[in-house]
């Protein structure tokens, strides 16, 4: 998202000093080319951002609830068996994505409530550990 953010700024820098070249007596049919390729990147990269979905929040009482529907997890850790970790990565729609030209695993996890009396929102996380090469 920073990225996107940054390439913005950069795009709306150049059209400005484009705009400022014009105003300074550069001829605008020199500056043609180069401006249609700042509108490009400042379109594509406000696309980008608005692409975005926007943070929903949750409770105090979703998160507890969240770990509670997930049961004993530092027993399950410890245990490390191949049943109880299944178990675990499915409750937490664990899903892990490597990536070995970025030396990289993108973790995504959607946990969900398994009570009756609790209803919560989805809340995905995803983020990138990045494997030292």
């Amino acid at each position: 998202m920073q990225a996107a953010r940054n390439r913005l700024a950069d795009a709306e820098g150049k059209l400005q000093r484009y705009q400022t070249a014009i105003a300074a007596g550069v001829e605008p049919e020199a500056l043609v080319d180069p401006m249609n390729e700042a509108q490009a990147e400042r379109a594509a990269a406000q696309a980008q951002i608005e692409s975005v979905p926007a943070a929903t929040s949750v409770t105090v009482a979703e998160i507890y609830a969240r770990i509670d529907a997930l049961g004993d997890v530092c027993g399950t850790l410890a245990d490390a068996t191949t049943a109880g970790m299944s178990r675990l990565y499915r409750a937490l729609n664990l899903e892990l994505r490597y990536e070995p030209k970025e030396l990289a695993v993108y973790a995504t996890t959607s946990p969900g409530v398994d009570s009756k009396r609790v209803r919560g929102r989805s809340c995905t996380l995803t983020t990138t550990l990045q494997i030292p090469g």
